[in-house]
Order: C-alpha cells, then sequence, then structure tokens
C-alpha cells in the first residue's frame, strides 16, 4: 500500500487498454505547463505593480514596464526553472530569481522537505501495523451496529484525511471493509461509498493536510493556521452531510435490496458469513502507544501552527501570546523526522528497519515533492519575464467590483476544471496560488479564503474524476462500475457543491 496521497498519482491504465489514450502524470502536465508558460512570456507584456510596506500589490497601481530579459536569459529560466523552483533566491533590487542570487528564498526548498519528512512519518506508522489493526478492530466490534460502524468508519477517515492527506491508503482497507458491510445486509456501493466518501470529504475539508492546505498556504505566503476555523465548520458540517447520505442509502438497501444500484455478486453471501466469523487480532501494547504517538503529533502540529491569539480574539492583527509557538515548515519538518524516529522506536522497528523504513517513506513521497518543485519553478519563469503581475491585473479586471461573497465563489468555480488538469493537488496549489492569493487583497478579504476555496475545489473534483488512484482503484476493489459510482454520488456531488458555495460566501464577509 502506497502512502503517497491519492491526489498526486494518477490510476494504472485498466487491462487491455493499451494504444487508447491515458491522462499524462502530473509530473508530464507541469512538464508541458512549463514550456506552454515560457513561450507565452513572449507575447504577454511586462508589467509590475507599485507595492505597499506589506509587499502586497496596491489596486490601481499596474503598468507597462519594458522586458527584462533577451532571448538568452529566457533560455537560461527555461532550463534552470527546476533549480529555480527549489532553492532560487530571489534579488531583493531587480526582483530576479536565481540560484547565484543573493536574497531570500523563492523556491519551494522547505515545502520540499515538509512533504518529505511526513511521507517517512506515515510510512514509519503504517510499518507498525497499528493504524491498520486499529481500524480493523474498530470495524469488527461494530459490525453488528450496521449504522454506527458506518459513521464511525467515515468519521476516523474523514479525520485522517483533514490532517494529512489520507485517501490511497485507504485502498487497503477494501478487503476488510466489503466484507463486513455485506455481512450487514449492505450492498458494495455502501462500503465504496463509506472509504471513497469518508476520506474525500475529509481531504475536501483539508483543516491542516500538508499536501492542501499546507503547500496552498506557504504559496500564499501565510501561515498554516490561518483561516483553520471556517475549515474546522466545513469539516463537521460536510462531513456529517456525506455520512447522513451514505446511512440513508444503507438503510434504504437492506430494508429492500431491489433498491441496490449494484446489486450483488455470486458468492457475496459467502464472503459476508467469513467476515462475520473472523476476528482480527486484538491491539498489542506497542500498538496502542503507537496509537497515541500518532494522535499526540498531530494535536501538537495543530496547537504550533494555529495563530491562538487572532482565533481567541478574533482581531486579525491581535499581539500573539507568549506561549503561541507560530510554527512553520522548517520546524514542522524537524518534527516530523523526530516523531517518524520516536514512533518507530516505541513500536521496537530495530535500527536497521527504522533506518529502511525512513527512506522508502521518503522515496515515496519523492513525487508530490518534485511535483511542488516543477510548479515553482514555473513562477520563477512568469516571475523573471515579469508578466506574472500582468496576469493577475487580467484576472484583477474579472473580480473589480464583484462583492466579498461573490468572489470567494468565483475562486472555488475557476479552480474545478483546474483541478481537474492538474489532478495533482500540491502542484496546482504551488502552479495557481501566486496568481490567485493576490486577489484577496484586491477584494478586501483573507488570503486564507482563497487557500480554503481553492481546496474546496480540489477535494471536490478528487471526489469522482477518473484520474485519481483512489477512485478507479477503490471501484474496482469494490467490483462496482464506474458509471454506477458516478450515479450514486452526484446528488451528493450537488448538495456538497452548494454548501461550498454558501461556506466560502459566508467566510467572505465574516473574515
Amino acid at each position: 500500500m502506497s502512502s503517497e496521497p491519492a491526489q498526486d498519482t494518477e490510476s494504472p491504465p485498466p487491462s487491455g487498454s493499451k494504444g487508447r489514450f491515458r491522462f499524462p502524470s502530473a509530473l508530464t502536465v507541469l512538464a508541458i505547463v512549463t514550456i506552454a508558460v515560457w513561450a507565452l512570456t513572449f507575447v504577454i507584456p511586462a508589467g509590475s505593480y507599485v507595492r505597499g510596506e506589506d509587499g502586497k500589490p496596491i489596486q490601481g497601481s499596474y503598468h507597462r514596464i519594458p522586458s527584462p530579459e533577451d532571448f538568452v536569459q529566457r533560455l537560461n529560466d527555461l532550463f534552470l526553472s527546476p533549480v529555480n523552483g527549489l532553492y532560487g533566491l530571489q534579488d531583493p533590487q531587480t526582483g530576479q530569481v536565481g540560484p547565484d542570487k543573493t536574497g531570500d528564498l523563492y523556491g519551494a526548498a522547505g515545502v520540499f522537505l515538509f512533504v518529505l519528512a511526513i511521507g517517512a512519518f506515515i510510512t514509519v506508522v503504517f510499518a507498525t501495523g497499528a493504524l491498520d489493526r486499529g481500524i480493523g478492530r474498530l470495524a469488527h466490534r461494530l459490525r453488528t451496529r450496521g449504522a454506527v460502524l458506518i459513521i464511525a468508519i467515515m468519521t476516523v477517515f474523514s479525520v485522517l484525511g483533514s490532517v494529512e492527506g489520507f485517501a490511497e491508503e485507504t485502498l487497503g482497507f477494501y478487503g476488510l471493509i466489503v466484507p463486513l458491510m455485506l455481512a450487514l445486509g449492505y450492498d458494495r456501493m455502501v462500503a465504496t461509498g463509506t472509504i471513497i466518501l469518508g476520506a474525500g470529504v475529509g481531504v475536501l475539508c483539508s483543516t491542516v493536510n500538508p499536501f492542501a492546505t499546507g503547500v496552498a498556504s506557504s504559496a500564499a505566503g501565510i501561515s498554516l493556521g490561518d483561516g483553520i476555523v471556517l475549515r474546522l465548520m466545513m469539516l463537521v458540517v460536510l462531513t456529517a452531510v456525506t455520512v447522513v447520505y451514505v446511512v440513508r442509502y444503507a438503510s434504504r438497501v437492506k430494508a429492500d435490496p431491489s433498491r441496490s444500484i449494484v446489486g450483488f455478486l455470486p458468492g457475496d453471501a459467502e464472503h459476508a458469513a467469513t467476515a462475520a466469523q473472523t476476528e482480527p487480532e486484538p491491539l498489542t501494547r506497542t500498538h496502542k502507544v503507537v496509537l497515541a504517538a500518532v494522535v499526540l503529533t498531530f494535536t501538537f502540529m495543530i496547537f504550533s501552527i494555529i495563530p491562538w491569539a487572532q482565533v481567541l480574539t478574533g482581531d486579525s492583527d491581535a499581539t500573539p501570546y507568549d506561549w503561541e509557538l507560530d510554527w512553520s515548515f522548517a520546524e514542522l519538518s524537524a518534527m516530523f523526522i523526530v516523531a517518524a524516529v520516536v514512533v518507530g522506536l516505541l513500536a521496537g522497528l530495530g535500527e536497521k528497519k527504522l533506518s529502511e523504513t525512513l527512506i522508502q517513506g521518503a522515496g515515496d513521497f519523492i513525487s508530490p515533492a518534485l511535483i511542488i518543485m516543477l510548479a515553482r519553478g514555473v513562477t520563477v519563469i512568469m516571475n523573471n519575464a515579469k508578466v506574472t503581475d500582468t496576469v493577475l491585473h487580467s484576472m484583477e479586471g474579472v473580480v473589480s467590483g464583484t462583492s466579498s461573497a461573490v468572489f470567494g465563489i468565483l475562486i472555488f468555480i475557476v479552480n474545478l476544471p483546474l483541478a481537474f488538469l492538474i489532478p495533482s493537488t500540491s502542484g496546482h496549489a504551488t502552479l495557481a496560488m501566486p496568481i490567485l492569493a493576490p486577489l484577496a487583497d484586491f477584494a478586501d478579504v483573507p488570503r486564507s479564503l482563497v487557500v480554503t476555496a481553492w481546496q474546496s475545489a480540489s477535494g471536490f473534483m478528487n471526489l469522482w474524476v477518473p484520474t485519481t488512484a483512489v477512485i478507479m482503484g477503490g471501484v474496482s476493489l469494490a467490483k462496482v462500475g464506474y458509471n454506477q459510482y458516478l450515479k450514486f454520488v452526484w446528488p451528493l456531488l450537488a448538495i456538497l457543491f452548494v454548501l461550498i458555495c454558501g461556506f466560502v460566501a459566508v467566510g467572505s464577509k465574516v473574515s
């Protein structure tokens, strides 16, 4: 079971699909985008905003400027874009980015390391077997109480999705949950909805998910904790609505099996009987200690990044309390590396096994890390050609005159097709946020609202698009058709669409 988040991977081609078109990987998409954006810099005129002391662009101050680079310099930008995307430095005088400049770090090295660190931590946790067995024990204990079982599993998956992007990891639970649902008189669609929608709605309402909220917040130049109150409210409400939707369908199927969208396959009854009789092994003391350490780690992470003075007083300019940590990616990276080692030692993995698992975990997560690097490289090309402000100026014209509520909804809607074209959550965030976040300054709303609207669009699309392993792999493992899944989920998608628009509209007004 891969620990790489499903948002950053694509499903393998089905058997017999040789010769058919396959949607390119996120790395390929970003490589194409890099070349396309580089070519467009020869067409888009250079321009600049006057910026205030806080670095934010001043509305109405945009003006054209001469192009600062010749062809050879632009060709060098294209060649060095991955390097600049990782550790390019921005000259404070000219604003140009390069690996040999002197100034602040413009590249995504901090986020890059953070992704590898949390990848190592998550992989070590799974290597202990504690999380898998804990969920298995929970499912078996509630095997005679169908509605409670659905609620419990979906709630756990939603929380995991919200805090660490738990999505593709769910593929390992179909072998357990499908037979259990059949044993309770439900169909395979109930199991599919419980797994996909439980984790998916959590990712949609990510509170501190490093692959969504974390990357987007970094690209927007804000703290990971900014906007967390709105995202927590969304998590509670949207998870409750999704759970009710699945439980309602499950109740109908149990009362009248003919109302099942997928029906029942030969052998389902035998699988159900086996599931009802087979009890997973109990949690050991080590497993309990590991689970407690995982909960403590994520709880401390949330505590360390929340701007408590702002949250508790409601004043965005409140002076931080003395006990606030105000941690960012550097401290969080170090924390997850230390936590991975501690969990491995508590689980008794041993020096050799722990070292191998840490390396494997970082290796498994190199794909989203590289995607972040490539996407940041695209923004460097735009920055050095001085076309970023020109693109921002064109989008400023679209949102000018709109209310803050309409602005939030527009950001959500604009990102829906982008989320389909760039299925990598991390790549989508790194590429789009440098353009979208400054729009919040013009609309007089916090940049955290743009992050929330963006991640809602990304999470919404990943509940149904056929370009992610969590969807296509999930329906395949559950043995339900993708068309059947769409028939099951589309009414919920409509409900979630309306609720998301409502939340970002209200969030725009009260922020």
